[in-house]
């Protein structure tokens, strides 16, 4: 398999269902992405009461006078899941969403996509977790910001006990909107391809920094899934947009991934008949002396 990148909407779409297709066809169409991913919550089962009726920490993103009323703006129920994955479908294109408690693993296990998606925020919920072991067959893919080595090893314990490792992608991953390049720290996909390599499916790598350079190193390093925000507009009002690509990012992010994965290789002759062509030409040879001149 080559290299697989995820165009993450996640919430980017303002609760606006024809904005989340005008994404899905500008990630597939023009971007030619593998996946569009959202993000599913039922946020009365995820955050307690207090945090339901508190109001949004940064006023200006938020699309109601309570925390909770601004992400009930920003969900999409189940039926308009499935239409996301159908428009998906007719576009050519793969569709998953992460899931962040146990009734939306249910919800979005019965829609049976490809891949689910568990955020690094959520990676410990062993409920939700044993769900999807349980439920769902499809590719369980599991990002690992601010989570400790220890941590790590009890997330591939858990699904190793479960015999489901091997349908585990694990992504290095570091939370924060942006993240300096300080802070991507892409060695951390070579650790995991160490101690997990070959315990689970693969390796990926999930970016919240600015610019596409990173991505091509995480390729590099052996990353088989890049993951990123995407939004059709930086400026739009929401916490993820800043540290998203826009359209053209999101295109020359999958074109250069490409690209780069193509010269990944050994030559496969000791001359390719590209420089035969200029060794014919070119290069320096001894004249062998004459008969006479010996």
């Amino acid at each position: 398999m080559g290299i697989r990148v995820i165009a993450e909407v996640g919430c980017n779409h303002k609760g606006d269902m024809q904005i989340a297709k005008d994404m899905i066809r500008t990630a597939a169409v023009y971007a030619r992405a593998d996946v569009v991913k959202f993000q599913k919550r039922n946020n009365r089962e995820l955050l307690t009461d207090e945090q339901y009726r508190t109001p949004h920490p940064n006023p200006a993103n938020a699309y109601g006078d309570t925390y909770g009323a601004h992400r009930e703006f920003l969900e999409f129920d189940v039926a308009q899941h499935a239409e996301l994955m159908a428009e998906c479908a007719l576009n050519g294109i793969g569709y998953s969403t992460s899931v962040w408690d146990v009734t939306s693993a249910v919800e979005m296990a019965s829609l049976k996509p490809a891949l689910l998606k568990i955020p690094s925020a959520c990676n410990l919920h062993f409920e939700m977790l044993d769900v999807l072991a349980r439920d769902y067959s499809g590719e369980i893919h599991c990002s690992l910001g601010m989570t400790t080595q220890d941590e790590e090893a009890q997330i591939v314990d858990f699904f190793e006990a479960r015999g489901r490792a091997k349908d585990v992608v694990l992504y290095a991953c570091t939370s924060g909107y942006p993240v300096a390049f300080d802070d991507i720290c892409l060695l951390e996909i070579t650790r995991l391809k160490d101690r997990f390599g070959d315990r689970v499916k693969s390796i990926a790598f999930s970016g919240h920094h600015l610019g596409i350079a990173a991505d091509v190193a995480a390729l590099a390093l052996g990353a088989q899934w890049v993951e990123r925000h995407f939004t059709l507009d930086r400026t739009w009002k929401g916490t993820d947009h800043a540290a998203s690509l826009e359209p053209d990012g999101l295109r020359r992010l999958v074109r250069d991934l490409r690209a780069v994965e193509g010269s990944l290789k050994y030559k496969a002759s000791e001359i390719l008949p590209v420089e035969q062509v200029q060794r014919d030409k070119l290069k320096w040879r001894a004249k062998p002396k004459s008969v006479a001149a010996a």
